[in-house]
């Protein structure tokens, strides 16, 4: 399979290992189809690639049933379809930890790639959707407890936010109408927001200032869980799979104004090289160390 004449083959890869990314506790296997899916069309997504394709590899614990795997297939074969993408190989080989490996194939024209290495001081940041809500959704299923006051078409908000992710496939048309006259530079929030504009000021040599005021979900969370837990998942929390986009101030509220309360400005970058969520009179450094650690 190959791309389109005038565009760029784009390959990526994400492992999910069980135990350490699903577990039956938090993930029945049509939601861990789909969460491994997600995770790799938002890695093409974050570099501005539509899908062609996906492969699946599985090395399964030889105690899961056939019923499991069956509808682990059916999740990726639902997300897939509403992105037009099929599965077109694979393998499977029998494992002590059952493990689910993706590789993506996406394409994309050269003046619409999407790099963490370009962002210039001055540039505004704008995130796509709500961040914070896949960690509330893990914790209410580790901790049924919690959100005690919590309506119950809330919970179910949160908790398909994190069963459920929606990698931002559905913007790439508004980012590659903006990207014919100007650059535009970002990621993916998978592993975190605070994380994703640490990796990307650190890849481009500058810093940034957000603004918490303009962090909406955290006073959205906050309503039933505490101030600290919501800026904390909203930060740190991982795995909305959103976008984190820097880009030229005219373009970044064209932006904003397109896609409307799907995107908002967030902050800016800045000259020095430190990341500090502003608060008011009050200044607050982002610590990678407080982001997902793949090796901790």
């Amino acid at each position: 399979m190959s791309p389109d004449s005038q565009k760029q083959l784009v390959v990526t890869t994400d492992v999910l290992v069980d135990g350490v990314h699903f577990s039956d506790v938090t993930t029945p296997p049509h939601s861990v189809g789909w969460r491994a899916i997600a995770a790799n069309l938002s890695d093409l997504a974050a570099m501005g690639a539509s899908p062609l394709a996906v492969t699946v590899g599985l090395a399964l614990d030889g105690e899961l049933s056939v019923d499991w795997v069956e509808q682990m297939y059916q999740g990726m074969s639902s997300i897939l379809a509403e992105h037009n993408t099929a599965i077109v190989g694979g393998d499977i080989c029998r494992s002590s930890v059952t493990t689910v490996s993706i590789t993506a194939l996406g394409q994309v024209s050269p003046k619409h790639i999407i790099r963490r290495s370009t962002a210039q001081p001055g540039e505004l940041i704008v995130v796509t959707g709500d961040h914070g809500m896949s960690r509330g959704g893990l914790e209410l299923l580790l901790n049924p407890s919690l959100g005690t006051n919590l309506p119950q078409q809330q919970r179910d908000i949160f908790l398909s936010a994190h069963q459920y992710p929606q990698p931002r496939l559905d913007l790439l048309r508004y980012l590659w109408e903006i990207m014919e006259t100007t650059v535009i530079t970002g990621m993916d929030s998978s592993d975190g927001l605070g994380d994703a504009v640490l990796q990307i000021c650190a890849s481009s040599g500058v810093g940034a200032q957000i603004q918490l005021s303009s962090l909406s979900s955290v006073s959205m969370i906050s309503q039933w869980f505490s101030a600290e837990q919501a800026l904390n998942w909203v930060l740190y929390g991982g795995e909305d799979f959103e976008l984190v986009l820097c880009l030229a101030e005219e373009k970044a509220k064209k932006l904003v104004e397109i896609v409307g309360k799907e995107a908002k400005i967030i902050g800016k970058v800045v000259e020095e090289k430190s990341v500090i969520l502003m608060d008011g009179n009050q200044q607050k450094s982002l610590n990678l160390a407080q982001s997902f650690q793949h090796f901790s």
